[in-house]
């Protein structure tokens, strides 16, 4: 049977589009039939809601400055609390130019040049890229790997930790890693910021993709941790509108709530109406029904994707909670990294993400984007299968 919403392949080359415009040029991956597959976004147009809000606006066809949103305020606390059992008040909410600009901002009002900032790595490569260049000091607690999965190692990170970090920036659901953590877990990262007197930054971007079987809490359920917590959320992952630039850094304490106020208002941010609009119209009933039929379908292309690369000696694919990331071990090929990934790329021709840049442990990695249609995923597994055929 086939899906209407995500089956069609709708071209992006041409569109000023960095997934797959750029492919050529960062990864060697041939533009005429290579296939793009790591920048986090998605090939699936947004739900009808999404596009109406944005016909509405070109229609009127004035895009002066937004002046009241308290439409697109309640529209987040309805979202919140109906998706996620979260209770969120309309003071408490900031939106910034994406979570990547939030983290930054995060960074800058909450530390100092030098201090240490924690990242349970491998995680999203971009935190560790703002945080270098605010000239703070990337402090790497790797994940252990138990049962084919990501654990938590609390005994070695409080090994390490020396005094001079101020700030946890934590990634749930994991990405790359595609973890749905427990409220076991997140109580154990709860309980280490406050041993350690860290800011906790929880980036919960992936919140809404989260496989059936799977259940996602959000860090702000946690008890005890209110005085030092930053939730960052967004509707850019959920319903592919990252060309917005929007995001949203809630903060339920009134003291780090000042703070970053102030911190906003003297460098002049504030959002765009486009962005607003989209999130408003994203954040309904209408499409909460799109992401239940999305993540469906995301969840059929994991099946189809995994069943591939069981089938080739060597590869594992880590058995994906949240997120449409496919995070796969090369290691039992015995391939050095430069030989797998060349492989991928010039046999399969598919640009996937390079594990090294999400930190320590990504070293014998690729991660796969895999939201895009079936039919796309189903041509990316023929491939692989095919440019690793000397080993089945």
């Amino acid at each position: 049977m086939t899906n209407p919403l995500f089956d069609p392949i709708i071209p992006r080359f041409g569109t000023h589009c960095a997934k797959w415009d750029k492919m050529e040029d960062i990864y060697g991956v041939p533009s005429a039939d290579g296939i793009a597959m790591w920048v986090a976004d998605m090939d699936f147009r947004p739900p009808a809601v999404v596009q109406a809000a944005v016909e509405k606006m070109a229609a009127h066809g004035i895009y002066g400055y937004l002046g009241d949103d308290s439409d697109y305020l309640a529209a987040i606390q309805w979202w919140m609390k109906n998706r996620h059992g979260w209770k969120v008040s309309p003071e408490w909410i900031f939106t910034t130019h994406g979570l990547v600009n939030g983290t930054a901002l995060c960074v800058d009002t909450y530390t100092q040049p030098g201090d240490g900032v924690v990242l349970m790595t491998p995680v999203y490569h971009a935190f560790s890229r703002v945080i270098k260049a605010a000239g703070r000091e990337v402090v790497e607690c790797p994940l252990a790997f138990e049962d084919g999965k990501y654990v938590m190692d609390f005994d070695a990170w409080d090994a390490q930790m020396t005094g001079k970090e101020t700030m946890l920036v934590f990634c749930s659901p994991h990405n790359p890693g595609g973890r749905v953590w427990s409220r076991d877990e997140l109580e154990g990262v709860a309980a280490f910021c406050k041993r350690h007197d860290l800011i906790l930054v929880s980036d919960e971007i992936h919140h809404d993709l989260v496989m059936p079987g799977h259940s996602h809490t959000p860090m702000a359920l946690i008890d005890g941790i209110e005085d030092r917590l930053i939730m960052m959320t967004a509707t850019t992952k959920t319903f592919n509108i990252a060309g917005t630039h929007s995001g949203n850094v809630i903060i339920p304490d009134a003291k780090l709530r000042g703070k970053f106020a102030a911190r906003m208002a003297a460098l002049g941010i504030s959002p765009n109406s486009f962005g607003l609009e989209m999130a408003t119209a994203a954040y309904s009933p209408e499409g909460a029904a799109w992401v239940e039929e999305l993540v469906a379908y995301l969840e059929g292309n994991r099946q189809v994707f995994d069943a591939a690369i069981a089938e080739i000696p060597g590869l594992t694919s880590m058995p994906l909670e949240a997120t449409y990331l496919a995070w796969v071990d090369f290691s039992g090929t015995g391939m050095s990294a430069s030989e797998f990934t060349a492989r991928v790329e010039k046999s399969a021709r598919i640009a996937p993400n390079h594990g090294p840049t999400f930190g320590k442990g990504g070293e014998l990695y690729l991660r796969f984007n895999l939201a895009t249609p079936r039919s796309v995923v189903e041509t990316a597994c023929t491939r692989l299968k095919e440019a690793f055929s000397d080993l089945q």
